[in-house]
C-alpha cells in the first residue's frame, strides 16, 4: 500500500478537532487512506450500511475508535447527528472522519451544522513524492488517479474517458449544475485547449453559445470538484501594468492528456502543447505537495502587460519564491538571466529554473533544478518520512 503525504496531516488534525472531513476528487483514495487510520466505516451511499449505523448510532459514537463515513454529502441527517454527539463531549477530539467529494450539499451542511467543530483537508490525486522514485515519466503522462495507469494497469485512455462521462452525465447535475452533459464535454475538451492560459471566459462563452456568467459558473463547478486550479495573478506595487485574470489548469495531467487527445501509445514529447503541460504539471507537484504537508502558501503567476512573465510565484515562510519552467534539459544564462530581471520586480528572494537538467545546481537563492530537486528546494519530504 502506498504512502500517501496527506495521511501525517490529517493525524495531525484529528489531534486538535473532534472531526475531521477529507475532501477531494472522486477516485484520489480517500476511502484506502481512511482504512489505513481506521476501522470504524460506514459508507452511506450503502443502505446497509445507514441501517447498521442507525441501529447503533450510540455505541459508534461513545466508543473510543474513529468512525468513517464515506460520502456524507448523501445523507445529510448525519451532520445535526454530529453536531450533538460533539457538543456533548466537546474535550474530545479525533472521534470523526467524513469523506466526500465537494458538492453545494457538503459544504452547506458542514457550514451549518459542524462549523467550527471540523477541519477540512484535501487529498488529491497520487504526487511524485507518493509514487517509486522512476515514476515520474508515468505519472506525467497518466495522471495520479490509482485506476487511471499509475499503478501499472493498462487503463489510459479508457479510464479517464469513463471518469469524465460519469462527472458530466451524473455528479454535476446532482451537485445542481444545470448544463447539458454534451454541453459540459465539449467545455471540457475547450478548457484543454487553453490549458496554462489567462482565463478569457467571453471567449470560451462565445465557442459555446452560453453568456460569459454561464461559461464561468461551469468553472466553478469544475473547480469545486478538483478537476481544475485557478491560479491567481500576482498583484503588487511595481513600475509595470499587469494582467489581472487568473490563469486555468487541469489539476491532473492524465486526464488534461486524454481531454487533448493523446493515445495511449503517442509521443507526448511531440505533442505541440508538451510545454504547456510540463508546467501546469511542475505548478500542481508543488503546490498539492505544499498543501498535503499542511503548509499555509500562497501561490500566483505574474504577467506585465509588455510580455514578461514568472511561471508561479510562491509565499512560503516568509520567503517569495520566482518559479520558471522550462522543457529544456540545457537551461542556458540567458533563462537565468531573465529570471533574475523578472524576479528583482517583485523582490523575490528565491529563484529557481525548474527544467529537465536532473539535479540541483547552484545556491543562494538562485537554483537549476530538476522537478525532484525543486520540490527538495521548498521542503517537500518523501511520503514515507
Amino acid at each position: 500500500m502506498r504512502h500517501r503525504l496527506l495521511a501525517a496531516s490529517v493525524r495531525d488534525l484529528l489531534r486538535l478537532f473532534p472531526a475531521v472531513a477529507l475532501v477531494g476528487p472522486r477516485q484520489s483514495g480517500k476511502t484506502t487512506l481512511a482504512k489505513m487510520l481506521g476501522r470504524n466505516y460506514y459508507d452511506l451511499e450503502d443502505e446497509g450500511d445507514r441501517v447498521r449505523l442507525d441501529v447503533g448510532w450510540d455505541a459508534a459514537v461513545s466508543g473510543r475508535s474513529l468512525v468513517i463515513f464515506d460520502e456524507a454529502q448523501s445523507h445529510p441527517p448525519l451532520f445535526t447527528r454530529l453536531r450533538g454527539a460533539i457538543d456533548s463531549n466537546r474535550s474530545r477530539n479525533g472521534r470523526f472522519l467524513l469523506l466526500g467529494s465537494v458538492s453545494p450539499s457538503l459544504i452547506r451542511n458542514v457550514s451549518e451544522s459542524l462549523a467550527g467543530r471540523l477541519a477540512v483537508s484535501e487529498l488529491t490525486p497520487f504526487l511524485l513524492p507518493e509514487v517509486a522514485r522512476n515514476g515520474l515519466e508515468r505519472l506525467w503522462r497518466m495522471g495520479g488517479y490509482p485506476d487511471g495507469g499509475i499503478q501499472g494497469k493498462p487503463s489510459y485512455p479508457k479510464w479517464q474517458e469513463e471518469y469524465l462521462r460519469l462527472l458530466t452525465q451524473r455528479d454535476l447535475p446532482d451537485w445542481g449544475l444545470a448544463a447539458r452533459p454534451r454541453i459540459m464535454q465539449r467545455f471540457t475538451r475547450m478548457l484543454a485547449a487553453v490549458h496554462g492560459q489567462v482565463w478569457n471566459g467571453s471567449e470560451l462563452g462565445r465557442g459555446l453559445g452560453v453568456s460569459y456568467h454561464t461559461v464561468n459558473g461551469y468553472l466553478d463547478y469544475l473547480e469545486g470538484a478538483f478537476l481544475v486550479r485557478r491560479l491567481t495573478a500576482f498583484s503588487a506595487s511595481i513600475r509595470k501594468r499587469l494582467v489581472k485574470s487568473p490563469k486555468v489548469f487541469w489539476r491532473d495531467s492524465g486526464v488534461l492528456h486524454f481531454l487533448l487527445g493523446l493515445p495511449a501509445d503517442g509521443s507526448l514529447l511531440s505533442q505541440p502543447w508538451v510545454g504547456a503541460s510540463w508546467e501546469g504539471f511542475v505548478i500542481e507537484q508543488a503546490l498539492g505537495c505544499l498543501q498535503s504537508q499542511g503548509r499555509a502558501y500562497d501561490a500566483f503567476y505574474l504577467r506585465t502587460k509588455d510580455g514578461e512573465e514568472i511561471d508561479l510565484v510562491i509565499e512560503l515562510d516568509g520567503a517569495r519564491w520566482a518559479v520558471e519552467v522550462k522543457l529544456t534539459s540545457r537551461p542556458s544564462p540567458a533563462d537565468f538571466d531573465a529570471l533574475d530581471k523578472k524576479a528583482d520586480l517583485i523582490k523575490a528572494g528565491n529563484r529557481v529554473l525548474v527544467s529537465r537538467l536532473p539535479g540541483i545546481h547552484g545556491g543562494h537563492g538562485r537554483w537549476s533544478a530538476d522537478l525532484p530537486g525543486f520540490l527538495e528546494l521548498i521542503g517537500v519530504r518523501d511520503a514515507g518520512d
